[in-house]
């Protein structure tokens, strides 16, 4: 029998789990990583990377030049691990190398990706002021790799976007990529080049308006609205649909608002409202929406770049749902890693993930954005 006595017991023992509960999940933020949460993903993906990294301090160059070393580093350092410590020191001092005389850091090939990634590492690691020049000088290099336009229709539609190399055809994610390192490298976010570049982006985006006039936006389908397209020519394009629209793609989409937000466009914007619209129908981190499991990783960092600028935790997806970001996106790491402390991305297609030094490079990136702020 539960005498009032026994109740006043039991009670007092709910309201301490409670209130147990409660400071354990941070109040309103249940659960967010914390530090000591995520120390061990992290210590662990450094352990392996130590095993792979070559005696002259990059990793997989012969398949991306200093990419992927810049990628690690990148990682490592926004992880909070220091870049005078052995390994990354090392993996730095391959990307100083790497620097060429016109300001870019490449090798023999896909100058705009690799300094544009370098840039960011180098960003991370720069301590009193020690990389300022090879910064400003790779700013430099980047712009002038920006496409001008021209006076066919295939140089307007190119305009402003950033692709592989110079001359080559301009993307969306290379042209996301080269917004962030262009604003990491010291230019305005009034700059001409990064006004150019969001120009181009614009036209990635399956949004009809004053900035996107292609046809493709006008054969959006309700599910495509608002989200970004990897170029904006169906005919250059594997995401063609049927009806001659493109399909919006998920690390697209969260690399366009990136960039936007990045670049200091107001979160009214028609734009911006239209690509988070586009997210909260397809939020997720089980997939890379519209590419399913391909491209994960690279998803995952570029997920964690715009909801962090976003700033909205927890974010609402298109029903209602409340998702505390940070938590999910770390959950999904978690049970991803591999037993040596690597990443892998054995399904994907398109963005090299079955390296495991990428995907390692871009999972801990993204776990940089997922503990919670002090």
């Amino acid at each position: 029998m539960l005498t009032p006595a026994r109740f006043a017991i039991v009670a007092s023992w709910v309201t301490a789990a409670t209130c147990f509960v409660s400071a354990v999940h941070g109040g309103d933020q249940p659960g967010e990583p914390t530090a000591k949460d995520i120390q061990p993903l992290i210590d662990k993906g450094l352990v392996f990377l130590k095993t792979q990294q070559a005696a002259d301090g990059s990793f997989s160059a012969k398949r991306a030049g200093p990419g992927i070393t810049a990628v690690v580093v990148a990682g490592l350092l926004r992880c909070g691990h220091s870049p005078k410590e052995p390994a990354i020191a090392k993996a730095i001092e391959y990307l100083e190398k790497s620097v060429q005389k016109d300001g870019g850091i490449y090798d023999k090939a896909l100058a705009n990706y690799t300094t544009s990634v370098a840039v960011m590492a180098l960003k991370e690691g720069n301590k009193d002021g020690k990389y300022d020049s090879i910064l400003k000088n790779a700013g430099n290099f980047l712009k002038g790799l920006q496409h001008e336009e021209g006076t066919t229709d295939l140089s307007k539609l190119n305009a402003g976007g950033f692709g592989y190399d110079k001359g080559s055809r301009p993307d969306m994610s290379n042209s996301a990529f080269t917004v962030e390192a262009l604003l990491a490298a010291g230019l305005t976010k009034d700059d001409p080049a990064v006004k150019k570049a969001l120009e181009f982006l614009s036209k990635c985006q399956n949004l009809p308006s004053e900035q996107n006039k292609q046809p493709f936006a006008t054969k959006a389908t309700a599910d495509d609205l608002g989200g970004f397209t990897y170029v904006p020519d169906p005919k250059d394009s594997q995401y063609a649909t049927p009806g001659g629209g493109l399909r919006s793609l998920g690390g697209m989409t969260y690399g366009g608002l990136k960039s936007f937000l990045y670049a200091g466009v107001d979160k009214e914007d028609t734009r911006v409202k239209a690509a988070i619209a586009w997210i909260r129908k397809h939020y997720t981190v089980e997939e890379n929406p519209g590419m399913g499991q391909s491209g994960l990783y690279y998803y995952y960092h570029t997920f964690a770049k715009a909801m962090d600028a976003l700033g909205e935790n927890p974010f609402a997806d298109a029903a209602g749902k409340k998702h505390f970001w940070k938590r999910e996106l770390f959950d999904a790491l978690v049970k991803r890693q591999q037993p040596a402390g690597s990443w892998r991305n054995a399904a994907d297609k398109a963005f090299g993930e079955t390296d495991p030094n990428l995907a390692t490079g871009f999972a801990l990136l993204s776990l940089s954005y997922c503990q919670a702020k002090k």
